[in-house]
Protein backbone atom coordinates (compact mmCIF):
# COMPACT_ATOMS: atom_id res chain seq x y z
CA UNK A 1 0.00 0.00 0.00
CA UNK A 2 2.57 2.47 0.86
CA UNK A 3 4.68 1.09 -2.36
CA UNK A 4 0.97 2.29 -4.46
CA UNK A 5 0.84 5.63 -2.76
CA UNK A 6 4.05 7.10 -3.19
CA UNK A 7 3.71 5.97 -7.21
CA UNK A 8 0.25 7.90 -7.25
CA UNK A 9 -0.24 9.42 -10.94
CA UNK A 10 -0.63 13.11 -11.04
CA UNK A 11 -2.05 15.04 -13.78
CA UNK A 12 1.11 17.09 -13.71
CA UNK A 13 2.89 14.50 -15.28
CA UNK A 14 0.76 15.30 -18.32
CA UNK A 15 1.00 18.91 -18.18
CA UNK A 16 4.63 18.26 -18.48
CA UNK A 17 4.52 15.62 -21.71
CA UNK A 18 2.39 18.24 -23.29
CA UNK A 19 5.22 21.36 -21.93
CA UNK A 20 7.57 19.05 -23.64
CA UNK A 21 5.84 18.36 -26.85
CA UNK A 22 5.70 21.72 -27.58
CA UNK A 23 9.63 22.17 -26.95
CA UNK A 24 10.38 19.07 -28.78
CA UNK A 25 8.07 19.27 -31.44
CA UNK A 26 7.14 22.94 -32.28
CA UNK A 27 10.45 24.66 -30.69
CA UNK A 28 12.65 21.66 -32.18
CA UNK A 29 11.04 22.05 -35.56
CA UNK A 30 11.14 25.95 -35.40
CA UNK A 31 14.28 27.40 -33.57
CA UNK A 32 16.43 24.23 -33.14
CA UNK A 33 16.33 23.50 -36.95
CA UNK A 34 16.62 27.11 -38.11
CA UNK A 35 19.84 26.99 -39.27
CA UNK A 36 19.93 24.06 -41.34
CA UNK A 37 17.32 26.07 -43.94
CA UNK A 38 20.26 29.34 -44.32
CA UNK A 39 22.25 27.99 -47.01
CA UNK A 40 19.85 26.77 -49.29
CA UNK A 41 17.08 28.95 -49.21
CA UNK A 42 19.41 32.07 -49.38
CA UNK A 43 21.21 30.50 -52.27
CA UNK A 44 17.80 29.39 -54.55
CA UNK A 45 16.47 32.73 -53.57
CA UNK A 46 19.21 34.62 -54.42
CA UNK A 47 20.32 36.75 -51.44
CA UNK A 48 22.68 36.76 -48.36
CA UNK A 49 22.47 35.11 -45.44
CA UNK A 50 22.09 38.14 -44.02
CA UNK A 51 19.21 38.99 -45.73
CA UNK A 52 17.42 35.77 -44.83
CA UNK A 53 18.52 35.80 -41.64
CA UNK A 54 16.24 39.03 -40.86
CA UNK A 55 13.45 36.38 -41.08
CA UNK A 56 14.32 35.08 -37.33
CA UNK A 57 14.54 38.88 -36.79
CA UNK A 58 10.93 39.56 -37.03
CA UNK A 59 10.07 36.37 -35.00
CA UNK A 60 12.03 38.00 -32.26
CA UNK A 61 10.96 40.86 -32.79
CA UNK A 62 7.15 39.73 -33.07
CA UNK A 63 7.72 38.01 -29.72
CA UNK A 64 9.58 40.88 -28.01
CA UNK A 65 6.34 43.22 -28.60
CA UNK A 66 3.90 40.50 -27.86
CA UNK A 67 5.08 39.20 -24.38
CA UNK A 68 3.68 41.56 -22.18
CA UNK A 69 0.05 40.94 -24.05
CA UNK A 70 0.77 37.72 -23.92
CA UNK A 71 1.38 37.24 -20.14
CA UNK A 72 -2.16 38.73 -19.54
CA UNK A 73 -3.89 36.59 -21.46
CA UNK A 74 -2.12 33.71 -19.68
CA UNK A 75 -3.60 34.95 -17.13
CA UNK A 76 -7.04 35.99 -18.68
CA UNK A 77 -8.07 33.61 -20.94
CA UNK A 78 -7.52 29.26 -21.59
CA UNK A 79 -3.76 28.25 -22.09
CA UNK A 80 -4.70 25.47 -23.24
CA UNK A 81 -6.48 26.94 -26.24
CA UNK A 82 -4.04 29.34 -26.43
CA UNK A 83 -1.54 27.38 -26.94
CA UNK A 84 -2.87 25.00 -28.63
CA UNK A 85 -4.52 27.99 -31.56
CA UNK A 86 -0.51 28.91 -31.24
CA UNK A 87 0.53 25.67 -32.65
CA UNK A 88 -1.81 25.26 -35.54
CA UNK A 89 -0.79 29.00 -36.74
CA UNK A 90 2.83 27.85 -36.56
CA UNK A 91 1.87 24.70 -38.17
CA UNK A 92 -0.02 26.57 -41.13
CA UNK A 93 2.61 29.10 -41.39
CA UNK A 94 4.82 26.28 -42.61
CA UNK A 95 2.84 24.74 -45.07
CA UNK A 96 2.98 28.22 -46.27
CA UNK A 97 6.45 28.43 -46.34
CA UNK A 98 6.74 25.75 -48.98
CA UNK A 99 5.27 28.26 -51.62
CA UNK A 100 7.54 31.20 -50.86
CA UNK A 101 9.41 33.35 -53.85
CA UNK A 102 10.61 36.03 -51.97
CA UNK A 103 12.52 36.89 -49.01
CA UNK A 104 10.23 39.48 -48.27
CA UNK A 105 7.68 36.18 -47.54
CA UNK A 106 9.66 34.81 -44.96
CA UNK A 107 9.50 38.27 -43.22
CA UNK A 108 5.65 37.84 -42.83
CA UNK A 109 6.05 34.24 -41.82
CA UNK A 110 8.21 35.36 -38.87
CA UNK A 111 6.41 38.03 -37.92
CA UNK A 112 3.28 35.47 -37.60
CA UNK A 113 5.55 32.53 -35.81
CA UNK A 114 7.21 35.61 -33.70
CA UNK A 115 3.40 36.08 -32.21
CA UNK A 116 3.00 32.72 -31.71
CA UNK A 117 6.08 32.10 -29.61
CA UNK A 118 5.54 34.80 -27.36
CA UNK A 119 3.61 32.00 -25.71
CA UNK A 120 4.73 28.70 -26.86
CA UNK A 121 8.26 29.44 -26.42
CA UNK A 122 8.76 32.07 -23.64
CA UNK A 123 5.66 31.71 -21.59
CA UNK A 124 4.33 28.03 -22.09
CA UNK A 125 6.41 25.66 -19.60
CA UNK A 126 7.31 28.59 -17.30
CA UNK A 127 3.31 29.47 -16.63
CA UNK A 128 2.47 25.93 -16.21
CA UNK A 129 4.84 24.20 -14.48
CA UNK A 130 4.77 26.91 -11.98
CA UNK A 131 1.01 26.72 -11.93
CA UNK A 132 1.02 22.66 -11.25
CA UNK A 133 4.31 22.24 -9.20
CA UNK A 134 5.36 23.21 -6.10
CA UNK A 135 8.03 20.86 -5.41
CA UNK A 136 10.90 20.39 -7.72
CA UNK A 137 10.60 23.30 -9.81
CA UNK A 138 13.77 23.91 -11.33
CA UNK A 139 14.16 20.22 -12.25
CA UNK A 140 10.63 20.09 -14.21
CA UNK A 141 11.60 23.64 -15.83
CA UNK A 142 15.00 21.91 -17.43
CA UNK A 143 13.32 18.71 -18.28
CA UNK A 144 10.51 20.73 -20.40
CA UNK A 145 12.93 23.35 -21.90
CA UNK A 146 15.37 20.07 -22.56
CA UNK A 147 12.27 18.86 -25.19
CA UNK A 148 13.90 21.24 -27.28
CA UNK A 149 17.15 19.63 -27.25
CA UNK A 150 15.89 16.54 -27.69
CA UNK A 151 13.55 17.78 -30.47
CA UNK A 152 16.94 19.26 -32.50
CA UNK A 153 18.98 16.00 -31.86
CA UNK A 154 16.37 14.15 -34.00
CA UNK A 155 14.92 16.94 -36.13
CA UNK A 156 18.48 18.28 -37.04
CA UNK A 157 19.76 15.05 -39.32
CA UNK A 158 16.57 14.38 -40.45
CA UNK A 159 15.78 18.22 -42.07
CA UNK A 160 19.50 17.92 -43.04
CA UNK A 161 18.64 14.80 -44.96
CA UNK A 162 15.03 15.96 -46.62
CA UNK A 163 16.86 19.04 -47.62
CA UNK A 164 19.59 17.11 -49.31
CA UNK A 165 17.50 14.74 -50.79
CA UNK A 166 14.07 16.74 -51.91
CA UNK A 167 14.63 20.37 -51.10
CA UNK A 168 14.01 22.59 -48.44
CA UNK A 169 10.16 23.42 -49.83
CA UNK A 170 9.23 20.14 -49.11
CA UNK A 171 11.06 19.82 -46.00
CA UNK A 172 9.12 23.18 -44.43
CA UNK A 173 5.74 20.82 -45.91
CA UNK A 174 7.15 17.86 -43.91
CA UNK A 175 7.67 19.79 -40.82
CA UNK A 176 4.54 21.68 -40.92
CA UNK A 177 2.36 18.54 -41.53
CA UNK A 178 4.20 17.07 -38.05
CA UNK A 179 3.39 20.77 -36.17
CA UNK A 180 -0.35 20.13 -37.09
CA UNK A 181 -0.80 16.14 -36.76
CA UNK A 182 1.16 15.41 -33.75
CA UNK A 183 1.43 18.84 -31.50
CA UNK A 184 -1.79 20.38 -32.18
CA UNK A 185 -4.40 17.75 -31.21
CA UNK A 186 -2.41 16.38 -28.57
CA UNK A 187 -2.43 20.04 -26.34
CA UNK A 188 -6.34 20.39 -27.48
CA UNK A 189 -6.95 16.96 -25.63
CA UNK A 190 -4.69 16.82 -22.26
CA UNK A 191 -3.81 20.34 -21.82
CA UNK A 192 -5.26 21.37 -18.69
CA UNK A 193 -5.01 25.41 -17.33
CA UNK A 194 -4.98 24.50 -13.34
CA UNK A 195 -4.51 21.85 -11.07
CA UNK A 196 -8.15 22.82 -10.01
CA UNK A 197 -9.43 21.57 -13.65
CA UNK A 198 -8.83 17.76 -12.59
CA UNK A 199 -9.71 18.23 -8.89
CA UNK A 200 -5.90 17.81 -7.53
CA UNK A 201 -3.42 20.59 -5.83
CA UNK A 202 -0.22 21.05 -7.55
CA UNK A 203 2.28 18.71 -7.42
CA UNK A 204 3.51 18.38 -3.37
CA UNK A 205 0.90 20.89 -1.93
CA UNK A 206 0.85 20.95 1.38
CA UNK A 207 -2.05 22.85 3.64
CA UNK A 208 1.33 23.67 5.99
CA UNK A 209 3.65 25.27 2.72
CA UNK A 210 0.34 27.48 1.47
CA UNK A 211 2.16 30.73 2.61
CA UNK A 212 5.73 29.79 1.36
CA UNK A 213 4.55 29.74 -1.95
CA UNK A 214 3.91 33.48 -1.91
CA UNK A 215 7.11 34.69 -0.56
CA UNK A 216 9.59 36.75 -2.78
CA UNK A 217 9.83 40.32 -3.53
CA UNK A 218 6.85 42.57 -4.91
CA UNK A 219 6.76 43.11 -8.88
CA UNK A 220 6.45 47.30 -8.14
CA UNK A 221 9.88 46.74 -5.97
CA UNK A 222 11.73 44.46 -8.32
CA UNK A 223 11.10 46.72 -10.96
CA UNK A 224 12.85 49.59 -9.27
CA UNK A 225 15.55 47.54 -8.15
CA UNK A 226 19.34 47.60 -9.85
CA UNK A 227 19.69 43.72 -9.68
CA UNK A 228 16.29 43.53 -12.44
CA UNK A 229 18.11 45.73 -14.68
CA UNK A 230 21.39 43.53 -14.41
CA UNK A 231 19.43 40.56 -15.00
CA UNK A 232 17.83 41.99 -18.63
CA UNK A 233 21.68 42.80 -19.55
CA UNK A 234 22.29 39.18 -18.35
CA UNK A 235 19.11 37.47 -20.95
CA UNK A 236 19.76 39.57 -23.57
CA UNK A 237 23.70 38.53 -23.90
CA UNK A 238 22.52 35.22 -23.33
CA UNK A 239 20.05 34.59 -26.01
CA UNK A 240 22.88 36.78 -28.16
CA UNK A 241 25.34 34.06 -27.91
CA UNK A 242 22.33 31.54 -28.15
CA UNK A 243 21.35 33.11 -31.19
CA UNK A 244 24.77 32.06 -33.14
CA UNK A 245 23.49 28.55 -33.34
CA UNK A 246 21.50 29.92 -36.07
CA UNK A 247 24.81 29.98 -37.90
CA UNK A 248 27.26 27.36 -36.51
CA UNK A 249 25.68 25.19 -39.81
CA UNK A 250 27.05 27.87 -42.28
CA UNK A 251 30.49 28.17 -40.21
CA UNK A 252 31.32 24.35 -40.66
CA UNK A 253 30.29 24.28 -44.09
CA UNK A 254 32.65 27.24 -44.81
CA UNK A 255 35.21 25.17 -43.17
CA UNK A 256 34.84 22.78 -45.91
CA UNK A 257 33.07 20.39 -44.14
CA UNK A 258 29.36 19.48 -45.97
CA UNK A 259 26.01 20.35 -45.17
CA UNK A 260 25.09 16.67 -43.92
CA UNK A 261 28.65 17.05 -41.46
CA UNK A 262 27.25 20.56 -40.30
CA UNK A 263 23.74 18.85 -39.30
CA UNK A 264 26.06 16.71 -37.49
CA UNK A 265 26.95 19.48 -35.53
CA UNK A 266 24.09 21.03 -34.76
CA UNK A 267 22.57 17.71 -33.66
CA UNK A 268 25.83 17.91 -30.88
CA UNK A 269 24.81 21.22 -30.15
CA UNK A 270 20.96 19.63 -29.41
CA UNK A 271 22.58 17.19 -27.41
CA UNK A 272 24.18 19.53 -25.01
CA UNK A 273 21.38 21.93 -24.99
CA UNK A 274 19.11 18.59 -24.16
CA UNK A 275 21.65 17.09 -21.45
CA UNK A 276 22.55 20.50 -20.34
CA UNK A 277 19.40 21.65 -19.78
CA UNK A 278 18.27 18.86 -17.47
CA UNK A 279 21.73 18.93 -15.59
CA UNK A 280 21.38 22.70 -14.98
CA UNK A 281 18.05 22.08 -13.51
CA UNK A 282 19.41 19.73 -11.49
CA UNK A 283 22.62 21.47 -10.36
CA UNK A 284 20.42 24.85 -9.84
CA UNK A 285 18.32 22.79 -6.92
CA UNK A 286 22.25 22.46 -5.56
CA UNK A 287 23.48 25.77 -6.01
CA UNK A 288 22.59 28.55 -8.59
CA UNK A 289 26.10 30.11 -8.87
CA UNK A 290 27.35 26.62 -9.61
CA UNK A 291 24.56 26.62 -12.55
CA UNK A 292 25.76 29.96 -14.14
CA UNK A 293 29.38 28.88 -13.98
CA UNK A 294 28.64 25.69 -15.17
CA UNK A 295 26.94 26.86 -18.31
CA UNK A 296 28.95 30.16 -18.71
CA UNK A 297 31.89 27.85 -18.44
CA UNK A 298 31.27 25.12 -20.92
CA UNK A 299 30.28 27.32 -23.23
CA UNK A 300 33.47 28.97 -23.28
CA UNK A 301 35.52 26.14 -23.71
CA UNK A 302 32.96 24.83 -26.47
CA UNK A 303 33.77 28.27 -28.36
CA UNK A 304 36.88 27.86 -28.13
CA UNK A 305 36.85 23.90 -29.56
CA UNK A 306 35.26 25.13 -32.84
CA UNK A 307 37.35 27.37 -33.28
CA UNK A 308 39.40 24.63 -33.30
CA UNK A 309 37.32 23.06 -36.02
CA UNK A 310 39.37 23.26 -38.79
CA UNK A 311 41.32 20.79 -37.59
CA UNK A 312 38.66 18.22 -37.63
CA UNK A 313 35.22 17.43 -37.06
CA UNK A 314 35.61 15.83 -33.77
CA UNK A 315 36.89 19.32 -32.79
CA UNK A 316 33.77 20.82 -33.84
CA UNK A 317 31.15 17.96 -32.71
CA UNK A 318 33.05 18.29 -29.38
CA UNK A 319 32.65 22.36 -29.42
CA UNK A 320 29.16 21.96 -30.47
CA UNK A 321 28.00 19.58 -27.50
CA UNK A 322 30.08 22.36 -25.17
CA UNK A 323 27.99 25.28 -26.91
CA UNK A 324 24.61 23.38 -26.03
CA UNK A 325 25.25 24.40 -22.67
CA UNK A 326 25.62 27.49 -22.74
CA UNK A 327 22.14 27.42 -25.14
CA UNK A 328 20.80 25.69 -22.64
CA UNK A 329 21.38 28.65 -20.19
CA UNK A 330 18.91 30.86 -21.79
CA UNK A 331 16.02 29.05 -20.61
CA UNK A 332 17.32 27.56 -17.64
CA UNK A 333 19.92 29.79 -16.06
CA UNK A 334 17.73 33.22 -16.61
CA UNK A 335 14.38 31.53 -15.68
CA UNK A 336 15.80 30.21 -12.54
CA UNK A 337 18.08 33.07 -11.64
CA UNK A 338 14.74 34.82 -11.36
CA UNK A 339 13.02 32.50 -9.36
CA UNK A 340 16.43 32.83 -6.81
CA UNK A 341 16.76 36.37 -7.06
CA UNK A 342 13.34 37.33 -6.28
CA UNK A 343 11.61 34.71 -5.20
CA UNK A 344 8.11 33.06 -6.12
CA UNK A 345 5.72 35.89 -5.10
CA UNK A 346 5.02 37.63 -9.05
CA UNK A 347 7.48 35.37 -9.98
CA UNK A 348 5.40 35.30 -13.41
CA UNK A 349 4.69 38.99 -13.63
CA UNK A 350 9.06 39.28 -12.95
CA UNK A 351 9.94 36.75 -15.59
CA UNK A 352 7.48 37.91 -18.71
CA UNK A 353 9.27 41.34 -18.24
CA UNK A 354 12.71 39.59 -18.34
CA UNK A 355 11.68 37.21 -20.87
CA UNK A 356 11.06 40.47 -23.34
CA UNK A 357 14.75 41.22 -23.28
CA UNK A 358 15.57 37.24 -24.37
CA UNK A 359 13.23 38.41 -27.42
CA UNK A 360 14.94 41.90 -27.77
CA UNK A 361 18.04 39.74 -28.04
CA UNK A 362 16.65 37.59 -30.04
CA UNK A 363 15.86 40.17 -32.37
CA UNK A 364 18.62 42.26 -32.52
CA UNK A 365 21.39 39.90 -32.91
CA UNK A 366 19.65 37.44 -35.12
CA UNK A 367 20.00 39.53 -38.15
CA UNK A 368 23.18 41.19 -36.27
CA UNK A 369 25.24 37.97 -36.65
CA UNK A 370 23.95 37.42 -40.01
CA UNK A 371 25.30 40.49 -41.94
CA UNK A 372 28.47 39.99 -39.45
CA UNK A 373 28.76 36.92 -40.97
CA UNK A 374 28.59 38.23 -44.50
CA UNK A 375 31.51 40.64 -43.11
CA UNK A 376 33.60 39.25 -41.46
CA UNK A 377 35.48 36.25 -40.08
CA UNK A 378 34.03 33.55 -38.19
CA UNK A 379 36.92 33.43 -35.92
CA UNK A 380 35.97 37.13 -34.58
CA UNK A 381 32.06 36.13 -34.19
CA UNK A 382 32.94 33.29 -31.91
CA UNK A 383 35.37 35.02 -30.23
CA UNK A 384 32.71 37.86 -29.85
CA UNK A 385 30.65 34.77 -28.20
CA UNK A 386 33.33 34.02 -25.57
CA UNK A 387 33.46 37.52 -24.18
CA UNK A 388 29.50 37.49 -23.51
CA UNK A 389 29.75 34.22 -22.17
CA UNK A 390 32.23 36.02 -19.42
CA UNK A 391 30.24 38.70 -18.98
CA UNK A 392 27.36 36.92 -18.41
CA UNK A 393 28.97 34.53 -15.96
CA UNK A 394 30.01 37.84 -13.95
CA UNK A 395 26.67 39.49 -13.87
CA UNK A 396 24.83 36.23 -12.58
CA UNK A 397 27.53 36.07 -9.91
CA UNK A 398 27.23 39.66 -8.84
CA UNK A 399 22.87 39.36 -8.82
CA UNK A 400 22.93 36.11 -6.56
CA UNK A 401 25.61 38.23 -4.36
CA UNK A 402 22.99 41.04 -4.24
CA UNK A 403 20.10 38.27 -3.62
CA UNK A 404 22.06 37.29 -0.46
CA UNK A 405 22.82 39.88 0.94
CA UNK A 406 19.21 41.42 0.79
CA UNK A 407 17.94 38.04 2.37
CA UNK A 408 20.77 38.29 4.90
CA UNK A 409 19.53 41.72 5.58
CA UNK A 410 15.98 41.14 5.73
CA UNK A 411 16.39 38.29 8.46
CA UNK A 412 18.40 40.75 10.58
Amino acid sequence: MAIANSFKFHYGYIIVFCCCLIMGVIIGLVMSCAGIFYTPVSTDLGVSKGNFGLYMTFVYACSFLMLSVAGKMMDKYSARWLLTNCSGVVGLVYLAMTQFTSVWHFYIAGAVIGIALAFLLYLSYPVLINRWFNTRVGFFIGLCSAASGIGGVLFNPFGGYLIETYGWRNTYLIFGIIILIVATPLLGILLRNYPSDKGVKSFGEKAETAEVQKTGMDYTVAIKSPVFYVLLVFAFFMIAVSTLNLFLPTYVTSVGFSVEQSAFVASAIMLGVTIGKVALGSINDRSSLAGVLTSTGLGILGFIFLLMGKEGMAWMTIGGFLFGWAYAGVTVETALLVRTVFGTKDYSKIFSNISIALALGGAIMAGAWGYLADFLNFEIILSTGIVLLIISGLIGFYALRVSKSNSSSAQQ
